[in-house]
């Protein structure tokens, strides 16, 4: 009996192989890739960060098109204007509306930032939802106080006039992996 168990248990750990996205649908990972392709942008990477999944859990995720998996996750603050709660994103593209904007991006541009690790990367909207990001000042950058881990069911709230902040950590771990890139990359924001 010993053996049979053991066996079992081999077979379900060397048979199982978990989805490596199942945080992310095949669906907006193929349309991501057809984005990248049509506008020729990078086609090796994507950053999707899902205002869907509650603030406390990882949100932001960079998926690997050629490996087919997510290589860094993160909580991800979404804005807190017109009204934003913690678990109720309000989104806008208004200026001063400090508020999270859907839709995608290009992002291209590393710059100084006075937040976090001091680094953070441009974000031009390229859909009418978005397209006032570059003059709201909507970028991509790290704020220290951002938990590195989930922190569900608390809440991250507070943390962004509008811009994706992530944790310290996430932030080195993108901006290592954006620095290498020619091409600009898709931030795609949804729920």
């Amino acid at each position: 009996m010993r053996n049979f168990t053991i066996l079992i248990s081999a077979f379900i750990l060397f048979s199982f192989k978990p989805s490596s996205n199942n945080k992310i649908s095949e669906t907006k990972i193929n349309e991501a890739l057809a984005f990248c392709k049509k506008n020729k942008m990078d086609i090796s990477v994507a950053i999707l960060v899902d205002m869907s999944i509650h603030s406390g859990k990882n949100r932001i995720f960079v998926y690997d098109f050629n490996k087919e998996k997510i290589l860094i996750e993160g909580l991800c603050a979404h804005g807190i204007g017109n009204g934003s709660t913690a678990t109720k994103p309000v989104f806008s593209n208004k200026l001063g509306s400090n508020c999270t904007s859907l839709g995608k991006y290009k992002v291209k541009g590393r710059s100084y930032s006075n937040w976090g690790i001091h680094i953070h990367y441009k974000m031009h909207g390229l859909e009418e939802t978005n397209n006032n990001a570059f003059k709201r000042i909507v970028v991509l950058h790290s704020y220290t106080p951002v938990p590195n881990q989930e922190i569900y069911p608390q809440t991250l709230f507070g943390q962004s006039a509008g811009c994706p902040v992530l944790a310290d950590e996430v932030m080195r771990k993108i901006d290592a992996l954006l620095k290498t890139k020619k091409k600009p990359v898709l931030l795609w924001i949804y729920v």
